[in-house]
This record gives structure tokens, sequence and C-alpha cells, in this order.
């Protein structure tokens, strides 16, 4: 026979405990996409927490939903975040690149639950999981101000409503849906449709085996003429501080590296932020992660991340 006895205070507290925790991978994917960077994100989302602990017994049971709750204050604390993120960046010895991501994560694709009917009208006004991830997307999303970055990453990768994003930046529902429209128009401008895996896996793999074999010639030929190549090193590791551009200057620079390595390099293929790229190693010592873009045949851009604060997961892994 069974009783509608209330469960034990402990009961629900525990219950309520495993759901809050639960809610930390949520948060964690939705702060790494808006910083582009690991270390802070898990401060960002250690912060929320900080916060609803902060809050009395009463005011956390007047909370109705309290993922959406942390869910708001994570990202009202990447939205302040952002804001000083820009004047650190500005000091930043050297070009800054979000800190790459190992293996092929499993992170959410967005928010359990479906859109209102009016932000799922167009499913061409949202970006997938895979392009929220890749390197590309990251970098593109700098050239955004935090708003739109905000706009962008809440509304077309984890489909919250602009009204619910007008909670989080301050703003009216109409202008966040114009700051994401604005950002998605950035967005396709920076970023052409990547070409699919298989065919970027095949082009990374003979730029590892060209570099290699130091064979300039074919290191040329994978490179778009007007290709890019940015290094990070923060201060902490010898990069050029400024991007070398054009193929030919790139392959030689490569070719150049390898040279001045002592002791055996090791070029291996792996997944960086969802996409083919390379990890390199000297004498068991992980030196850079190397991350690419790929448009008709050829690699357009390539992104070195060298900084050890931002290779911590890849050490790890």
């Amino acid at each position: 026979m069974t009783t509608n006895q209330p469960a034990p205070e402990h009961v629900r507290a525990d219950a309520d405990l495993g759901a809050l925790t639960g809610e930390r991978r949520h948060l964690l994917n939705l702060a790494y996409r808006l910083l582009g960077s690991l270390a802070e994100a898990e401060d960002a989302v250690q912060e929320t927490y900080v916060r609803w602990y902060a809050l009395s017994r009463e005011q956390q049971d007047a909370i109705a939903s309290p993922g959406a709750w942390l869910t708001r204050v994570a990202s009202r604390i990447c939205l302040d975040l952002l804001g000083s993120a820009r004047v650190r960046r500005e000091r930043y010895v050297g070009a800054w690149i979000p800190e790459p991501l190992p293996g092929r994560t499993d992170w959410l694709s967005g928010r359990t639950g479906a859109a209102t009917a009016t932000d799922a009208a167009d499913p061409a006004d949202r970006v997938t999981l895979d392009e929220s991830l890749s390197m590309a997307f990251l970098v593109a999303l700098e050239s955004m101000t935090p708003a739109q970055r905000v706009a962008l990453i809440l509304h077309d990768v984890f489909r919250y409503s602009f009204t619910e994003i007008a909670e989080v930046t301050g703003r009216t529902p109409a202008a966040c849906r114009e700051l994401a429209s604005a950002a998605r128009r950035r967005l396709r401008a920076a970023q052409p449709p990547a070409p699919p895996a298989a065919h970027q896996a095949g082009l990374v793999k003979d730029f590892k085996q060209a570099w290699e074999a130091r064979d300039i010639t074919s290191l040329i030929g994978l490179l778009d003429p007007a290709a890019t190549f940015t290094a990070d090193g923060g201060g902490l590791a010898v990069t050029p501080l400024h991007p070398i551009e054009g193929g030919e200057r790139i392959a030689q620079f490569i070719v150049e590296v390898a040279t001045r390595v002592t002791g055996p390099l090791a070029i291996l293929e792996r997944t960086v932020n969802g996409r083919p790229g390379l990890m390199v190693r000297s004498a068991g010592t992980l030196m850079a992660v190397y991350a690419f873009d790929i448009a008709d045949d050829r690699i357009t851009r390539i992104w070195v991340v060298r900084n050890p604060d931002k290779l911590r997961p890849w050490t790890s892994a």
C-alpha cells in the first residue's frame, strides 16, 4: 500500500543538488562558446553556482526553474566578461586565438526542448553544432559586439527565445532579434561553407606529410595563395607576433620551424574543435595545436596555439 507522504527533507535536498549539478555541462557548453576559453568558462560557471548558493532557501524555493535561472545568470556573467575581455586582449602579447578543444567532444547541441514557433520558423537562421565549435566560428565571434555574440549563441545554438534573451541583455526582444541577425550576417561573410569532414581530413593529412618531408612545393600547392597563418603564444612561447600572409611565405615558415626544432618532431593527426587538425610534439613535449579552415580544396587559414595555458586540456587528455 502506497502513501502520499512527502519525501524526507534530505531526499529532496539530494534531488535538488543532483538537478543543479546536472546543469553544469549545459552551462559550460554555453560559457565556452560565449568566451572562447575553457578556463574562463569554468570560472564563469563556478561564479554562477556561488551566486545560487548565496541565495537563502526561501529565495531558491521561489525560483520556478533553477535551470533557467542558472542559464540567465551565467549568460550575464559572460556578457560582463566579454566587455572586459576586449580590454585584456588589447594588451595580449601577439594574436589572441580561442582555446582549442581536443577530441570529438560530446558537447551538447543546445537547449533541451523545442523553441517557440516564431523562433523556429526559419531553420536557415541557425548555425549547426559543428559550426558553433569550430575554430573558424569562434574566431568570427571575436569581431562581434558582446551583445551580438550573446544573442547569436543563445538563440541560434541554444534555442532560447528572444524574450528570454532580452532578460539577459536588458534589451527588447526586437532589439535582440536584430542583434542576432547582424551577428549572423557577419558570420556568413567571414565563414564560407566548410567542405565534408573526410575531405578536410585528407587535406590536413597531406599537409602533415608535406611538412614531415619538408616539401615546400607540396605545401604551397595545399595552401591558398592568400592563406593566413596566425599563432598565439601569449608571451609564453615563441611565435610570430603578427599573422603571416600568403601560401608561399607560410610554407617557408612551416619548413623553417621543422628545421629549427632540436630532437625528433612528432606531428600527430587530431580532432581540434570537432574538425581535423594537428598536434605537434618534440621530444615528448607538447609544442602546439594546429586548427585549419578549408575552402575550394585549399587551406585558407591556419591557427596555431602555443600558449601553454591554453593547451592544458591537451596535456590531460
